[in-house]
């Protein structure tokens, strides 16, 4: 089937033949990226089949550029996809149903409910067609939840990823994280550092979700504890072995010492720290092993000769005007 989810016409929808240059995009649509392959799968389905469904459309008319008189302009309501899929297959014409009288705020729900309904739509393209609708329409979360068919929570949780940094959300997009993984990092909105750490992690070690949430909890819970038990050498030393290892590194303390805590998340994973750590310290007993020692150097005893008694001298010797100069 080649048409997208939306707006589906009944028997009392008159369809009309409108020219493609006739029509325009949609300034609600929430969609921003488009599968080229995919485009181009339904631009080959619609040369073979045509358009199996009417795309929905908002009329009005608007003066002529000449001056002339007025004409009609059609503004996408529901079927992106049909539109620019039809474009590329070089149709002339398209069928659509035209809704008179919808507003902004309809165009909008339309859209929305369009989209939401396809599975691959990015999740924050969906935040964001939900924070427009939120803000340009000034409605509730529990209001906009009602009118996708979905929950508060959803709509809350789903904009809740537009507090993430510029680059995660586009990771999103891109799908090097999933919208999984950006729970984790949410968790961790107040302290930057420790959330770009984790981040750089889930994409280098393409951690699971489960393992992401894991280190975030972690992370959350040493924190409680963090300033009150470590000293500033501690913290150094914490991060100075993170970036030698390339993996979390915990110093747990308590009131009789405390232990050091190194993440792995596979075997191979701890294979490579296991050899890190053999091969560090074997740098390090051959550098010992290599320092010079110089023949002209005084070797110290391991049993030092005690100095030697001051000789005793005698009170008048001492006194006497032959051991003075002037």
């Amino acid at each position: 089937m080649n048409d997208d989810a939306g707006y589906v016409p009944t028997k009392y929808d008159s369809v009309f033949w409108i020219d493609v240059d006739r029509i325009v995009p949609n300034p609600y649509q929430p969609r921003k990226e488009f599968s080229e392959a995919g485009l181009a799968s339904l631009a080959e389905s619609i040369r073979q089949y045509g358009v199996l469904q009417p795309l929905v459309v908002s009329r009005t008319e608007v003066e002529k550029a000449d001056g002339s008189g007025l004409e009609s302009v059609y503004e996408l309501i529901a079927g992106e996809r049909r539109l620019r899929a039809s474009r590329l297959a070089g149709l002339k014409q398209l069928p659509v149903v035209i809704r008179s009288g919808e507003s902004n705020l309809t165009k909008l729900e339309l859209a929305i409910i369009e989209n939401l309904q396809r599975e691959d739509l990015n999740a924050i393209d969906r935040a964001k067609a939900l924070q427009k609708l939120i803000d340009e329409f000034g409605i509730s979360h529990a209001a906009c939840a009602a009118k996708i068919g979905k929950s508060r929570e959803y709509v809350s949780n789903s904009l809740r990823l537009l507090s993430l940094p510029e680059h995660m959300q586009n990771a999103i997009v891109a799908r090097e994280i999933s919208e999984g993984h950006a729970r984790p990092l949410m968790t961790l909105n107040d302290h930057p550092e420790e959330r770009e750490t984790l981040f750089k992690e889930i994409l280098l070690k393409k951690l699971p979700v489960r393992a992401a949430e894991r280190i975030a909890r972690s992370i959350a819970q040493e924190r409680v504890h963090k300033y009150h038990r470590k000293t500033p050498e501690m913290v150094e030393l914490e991060k100075s072995l993170t970036e030698t290892l390339g993996t979390r590194v915990i110093i747990e303390t308590n009131a009789e010492g405390g232990c050091l805590r190194i993440d792995f998340f596979s075997p191979d994973d701890l294979q490579q720290l296991v050899d890190a750590l053999a091969a560090e310290r074997s740098a390090s007993e051959a550098a010992t092993a290599a320092m010079p020692v110089f023949p002209n150097t005084t070797q110290l005893s391991s049993d030092p000769v005690p100095p030697a008694a001051p000789e005793e001298v005698d009170d008048d010797e001492l006194y006497s005007v032959s051991n003075f100069s002037v």
